[in-house]
C-alpha cells in the first residue's frame, strides 16, 4: 500500500515557499538561483555540458533567422 502525503502539510509547504520568496529582494533569489544552477551543472559530464550549449547556440540562431525572415524584431 502507497503511502500518500498529508494534504494540510503540502499546502503549508507551498505558503513556506511562497512567503519565503516574497521576503527575499530580487538579487538575494538571483544568487540562490544561480547557486542551485551551478550545482545542477556541476551533476554533468563535460560532454553533456558541450551537448547542451550546442543546442542552445542552434535554438538561438534558429530564433535570430525566424526574426529576420517575419521582421518582427527590436527597431
Amino acid at each position: 500500500m502507497k503511502k500518500s502525503k498529508n494534504a494540510n502539510a503540502v499546502a503549508l509547504g507551498k505558503l513556506g515557499g511562497k512567503a519565503r520568496a516574497a521576503s527575499l529582494s530580487e538579487s538575494e533569489r538571483s544568487a540562490i538561483a544561480s547557486k542551485a544552477g551551478n550545482a545542477r551543472t556541476a551533476k554533468l559530464s563535460k560532454a553533456e555540458r558541450v551537448r547542451i550549449a550546442k543546442l542552445a547556440v542552434q535554438a538561438r540562431e534558429q530564433k535570430r533567422s525566424q526574426i529576420k525572415l517575419t521582421g518582427k524584431g527590436k527597431a
